[in-house]
């Protein structure tokens, strides 16, 4: 007896049903990787183009497959990153996400999704980088991870064991969500009133501001280091708190705030804190940056719409 094959645009359509429905999971993966939302978005559309040209029918697990394309793909793009950002004006931070209506951004938990968390994780190999994303934030198994990075379980192993290491004490002691929004709070309120006392209570001793703006005028393009210099910049930066516009959103899992101003977003800025108090202030002027953040944000809205 003589078997038809299905219609094209049967296989298509199936193809492309996979695919949606693994998307938040391929994007989530290449974001952590890279620290860009669009870095990610253009390494999942390889990932489909990829997917769209294979033979499916000899694909046994579409998501060890489609995982497997998006990792590669976007340890391929972080090596290159590596070398742009070189040549990045003052300090570089991740590209802030909008996680208000998926907050693990397609993983199983939502590990290595703190942008300071992303900043230490931009520190490590790409390969490295990857073998502990998959592992702390989709629960990948040794032997899986070994077959995406084409490494022996024992070796991934080695890999995610070290990259933890790279993570210090402040990383690992967190304060939880509702806590950082109260220090969040009281941090920007202190800093638009000047009241330099009340910042510097909420300051560790060794605190660090991080400003990127990729040699924008008015950012500081080198960290600012102490509790006394950080919260006297904080007063005077923005320049525009008599007349900014503080809309708070949801990045990264955690707290922010998006400062507008007249009328037009221009800085997200939030912190990293322990029980010890804020250790790390992060301000992003970059405006591809904040165009790339408002545009997570257009895109959850009608995925949550929808």
């Amino acid at each position: 007896m003589h078997l038809q094959a299905p219609p094209v645009e049967s296989t298509l359509s199936e193809a492309v049903s996979v695919f949606v429905e693994l998307r938040p999971r391929l994007f989530g993966i290449a974001y952590r990787v890279l620290g860009s939302a669009v870095e990610a978005e253009d390494v999942v559309q390889e990932a489909w183009l990829r997917w769209q040209r294979t033979d499916r029918t000899l694909v046994n697990s579409p998501v060890a497959f489609l995982s497997s394309t998006t990792t590669r793909l976007a340890i391929n793009v972080a090596q290159s990153a590596r070398v742009r950002r070189e040549t990045y004006i003052g300090p570089w931070l991740p590209e802030p996400v909008d996680t208000s209506n998926d907050p693990e951004v397609g993983a199983e938990r939502a590990e290595a999704l703190e942008l300071a968390l992303l900043l230490v994780l931009e520190k490590l190999a790409p390969t490295e980088r990857a073998a502990y994303v998959l592992r702390e934030a989709f629960d990948y198994a040794y032997p899986e991870i070994g077959r995406i990075l084409q490494l022996s379980p024992v070796n991934v192993r080695k890999i995610v064991s070290r990259a933890r290491k790279h993570l210090s004490d402040d990383q690992r002691d967190s304060v939880n969500a509702a806590e950082h929004r109260k220090l969040l709070q009281a941090f920007v309120a202190a800093a638009r009133q000047g009241d330099v006392a009340s910042l510097e209570a909420l300051l560790t001793p060794n605190v660090v501001s991080l400003s990127d703006g990729n040699g924008i005028r008015g950012a500081a393009r080198v960290p600012v280091l102490g509790r006394a210099r950080v919260a006297n910049l904080s007063t005077a930066y923005p320049r525009f708190w008599p007349t900014v516009e503080a809309e708070p959103v949801e990045a990264n899992g955690r707290s922010g705030v998006l400062l507008h101003r007249n009328g037009r977003p221009a800085t997200f800025m939030t912190i990293a804190a322990t029980c010890r108090g804020i250790h790390q202030v992060m301000w992003v002027f970059n405006p591809s940056k904040i165009a790339a953040f408002l545009h997570s944000r257009s895109c959850d809205a009608a995925v949550g719409g929808a």
